[in-house]
Parts: C-alpha cells; structure tokens; sequence
C-alpha cells in the first residue's frame, strides 16, 4: 500500500483542504503515514499571507525532500498559486499544483510517477469562476467540525496577496452545503463552523442568495446543534442578517468581524469598505437584536502612515467597542501588495510597542467580557481533557491543584472554560458531548467552571472513540 504524509500551513480553510486532500488519497488506496516518517508522497500545503509563511513552507519542503529523496513531493496552497516557478525550483519538489485544482493531485501524482519529470498545475485563478467541491465527512478533532461553504475574496486589501493566491469569491451550491452540515451533525459533531477564505462573503457571486438565506435553511436542520460564523465583515451584516441572527436558536452568540485600523485615514489607505462610524453603528444594531453577543476582532497596527495619534486614537475606539478579545498582528509588508510600496512604514520597533499595547488590551477587555458571565449557564462544547502540565499542574488534575479529570471546551460564545468532572460522571463520555457549565472563576485566557449536566449524548452512530486521558492524580 502506497503511503502519504501532510504538512500545513497557515489557515483553517487549509487545514479543510488538507483533510479534503487527504479522503482522495484515502480512495486511492493510500495510507497516511506522520510527514516525519519516510513516505511515497508528501503533501505541503503552504501559506503565503506574509514572507514569514513563505519562509517556513521552503523549509518545510525541504525537511520532505532530507526525509525521503526518493518521494514525490507535491506543494500546493497559497505559496504555490502566488510563486510557481519560485516552489518549482526548490530542489526535489516533483509537483507544484494550484488552489483551484487541489481535487485533481492524486491524478497528478500518478501522471508525475508515470512521466518521471516535474509539472507545475498552477494557472490564473482569477479567472476560476467555480467552487471545487471537496467532500470532508469527518475530521480528527471530535468536537467540532469546519464546514468549507466559499473560497475567494473580491476586497483587495492593500496589505493582502489573497485574491491573487485564492482567486474571486466562489460560493459552494446551498444543496451541497445543507447535505453536507446534515451528514457531519448525524455524524455527531454538535458544533459547524462555517468557513471560507471571506465567509460573509458567500453568494456574492450567486442569485439573491447570501448567508442569510443559508443560515435560514440550516436553522431548519433538525439534526443540527449550533452553528458558527468563523468570520464575517461589517459591511456585510445588514438587517437581513441581523434578524436572521436575533431569532435563531442554533448560530452562536459570536461574531468575529474584522475590523483592521480604529482611525479612518488608515481604513481609508487600506482599502477597506466602510469607516469607524459606520462599523460602530453596524455593531449597535447587532447588540439591539443580540445583547449578549460576544464580537471579536482583527487588528493590524503599524500599518504605512499609522501615526502616534492615529493608533491612540483607534485604541481609543477599540476600547469604547469592547470587543470580546482581539487577533493582534504587526503590519509586514507583502511583495505584490500596493501597501508594500507605500511611503511612511513605520519602523518595527514602534510596530512591536503597539503590538505589546493593543495585546494588553485584548487582555483587558477579554476579562471584562468574561466577568459579565459570572454564575451564568453556558452551553460548552467538551473538547478534551485539560493539559497544563506546562504550568506546572500535574496530569489529571486542575489550575487549583485538585486531582481528578479535568475537561475543556469552548462555550457558545466562545469563552473556553476548563472544569472538573464530578464523581460518577463518566469524562469520556462527555468529549464531544454540549454540557452545560457555570462560569465561576473568569482568567486571563482559560475560564473555571462547575459542570452541571449534560445536554447532548453519543448515540451508536455518534463519535465514540479513543481520547489520550492524562494519568489520574492520587491524593
């Protein structure tokens, strides 16, 4: 039996892609083997969002080629669509392939094998105009699974090589979508995150049908738990949107919705479509329908011309917001992005002081968010056992040092919350599993809770499987 190893970088749209990937290898009679161990073929899907993914795809690569110089090895991804000719002249890559062709590499492994010579499969994505349906039943994370509804993004951020590395927005067909949430909910995974390259951008590019109309027609799946927006822009929630969010029993109380720069001069240069104004006045509306909703966020700090007042100024909106936790990232200059050739960059160790800041920040307001929910019921999705073993807690037991299993999940509004299981409660059972939990001791990152019962349960066909418990601590 031929076998196969994967590497990947960057997103969870890749991590999707790869799991896609690997079912057709899977249908070709391979076996998956650890990317460390010798293989016939190895798969890198790579990420080129900054010089950074660059780098460490090369390296990647490269560890592929010291593993096995024998194997085949196949990269695709971000890095690959973007620099073809540049991944092609590595040494030992056999076969480059592009984002829009990921469903054709086992096709073209076999083709490469046959000719013994190396091919490049990467053409001009933007110019692809459909989804390439890529099937994923099951994922190796029992408790949620991520449901790929679009590819693609039409913004064109000055800072971001996106469009040109995944193309135009491409929206998946709503029948395949619904068929496959229906077939991953009877698989027993209680929560679907939706997701996509500009998720809130799905069915720009179909009929008068959006994401409302999708999130309307999984509301009515009976087999389905709770839903998940992995990301979604300001200017894409209209009252349409929000009424479908205000009465819905199954979308999670989170929205990540990207905000980028708090000063309008900076929103301005990057390209982005709307002003702190009118981004302040989409999330008011969205707390009138949803006042308990937890809105996190992006932001990118020393972008070209962010000036000291500039960036006071946005963290001063950023904290009048109160968002429940940011994703802070120093602005890195893109070769092939216009933001890259625009005067006034701002030196990195300014860039690295108001990272520092806004990180504080996040800290701050994450608490803040996470207090109001002291004493409250939340509904967590059961992850797996805790491991803190880096903090100096012993295996099996928890933060406060008492023994026993303990277990970790995030709640719907995506607060994580660590709790110890009573006696008699089976811990196994319960990964997987929605349990509802109330929040006691609000942290930094993790969140303590008391388990009080649980609310969803395996059955025959459900996700019963092996989980690595931590050795149970005496005394």
């Amino acid at each position: 039996m031929p076998t196969v190893a994967f590497h990947t970088l960057g997103c969870k749209v890749n991590f999707y892609d790869t799991e896609a990937i690997w079912r057709t290898f899977a249908a070709a009679g391979y076996q998956q083997v650890p990317f460390e161990e010798p293989a016939d073929v190895y798969v890198i899907n790579t990420c080129s969002v900054t010089h950074t993914g660059d780098r460490k795809s090369r390296q990647v690569i490269r560890r592929a080629v010291r593993t096995n110089a024998d194997a085949t090895v196949v990269v695709t991804g971000c890095y690959a669509q973007v620099a073809p000719q540049e991944v092609a002249a590595i040494a030992g890559v056999d076969l480059v392939v592009g984002n829009d062709r990921k469903g054709q590499i086992v096709q073209l492994v076999e083709q490469v094998r046959a000719e013994q010579h190396p091919y490049v499969a990467v053409g001009n994505i933007l110019k692809t105009r459909e989804f390439e349906e890529l099937d994923v039943p099951s994922f190796s994370d029992r408790s949620r699974a991520n449901l790929k509804i679009q590819d693609g993004c039409n913004n064109f951020c000055t800072f971001c090589i996106i469009p040109y590395a995944r193309g135009l927005i491409r929206s998946r067909k709503p029948e395949n979508i619904l068929a496959q949430a229906r077939k991953l909910a009877k698989a027993g995974y209680r929560e679907i995150v939706l997701t996509g390259i500009h998720t809130g951008g799905y069915g720009a590019d179909l009929d008068g049908y959006r994401l409302a109309h999708l999130l309307a027609d999984l509301e009515q799946l009976d087999e389905l738990y709770r839903v998940r927006i992995s990301s979604i822009e300001a200017s894409e929630i209209d009252d349409e949107l929000i009424e479908v969010l205000g009465r819905s029993r199954k979308v999670c109380r989170h929205l990540h919705i990207p905000l980028q720069a708090g000063h309008n001069q900076v929103l301005k240069r990057m390209n982005r479509h709307y002003t702190v104004e009118e981004y302040a006045a989409k999330l008011a509306r969205l707390r009138a329908a949803l006042p308990d909703v937890a809105v996190t966020s992006d932001v990118i700090v020393g972008f070209p011309g962010e000036t000291d007042a500039f960036f006071a100024e946005g963290e001063a909106f950023i904290r009048a917001q109160q968002f429940a936790q940011l994703h802070v990232f120093p602005y890195s200059p893109r070769r092939g992005t216009p933001a890259a050739r625009f005067p006034d960059q701002v030196p990195a160790a300014v860039k690295e002081a108001r990272v520092q800041q806004m990180i504080q920040l996040s800290h701050d307001l994450h608490r803040s968010y996470a207090a109001k929910h002291t004493g409250q019921l939340l509904e967590v999705v059961v992850e797996e056992p805790l491991h803190l073993e880096g903090r100096g807690v012993r295996p099996g037991t928890g933060p406060d040092g008492r023994p026993g299993y303990w277990l970790v999940g995030h709640a719907d509004n995506y607060l994580k919350v660590a709790f110890p299981v009573p006696a008699g409660v089976a811990a196994e059972a319960l990964v997987g599993e929605v349990s509802r939990v109330r929040l006691q001791e609000p942290g930094e990152e993790l969140h303590l809770g008391e388990w009080v019962e649980q609310v969803t349960y395996a059955d025959d066909d459900g996700l019963a499987g092996a989980v690595a418990w931590p050795a149970q601590a005496s005394g």
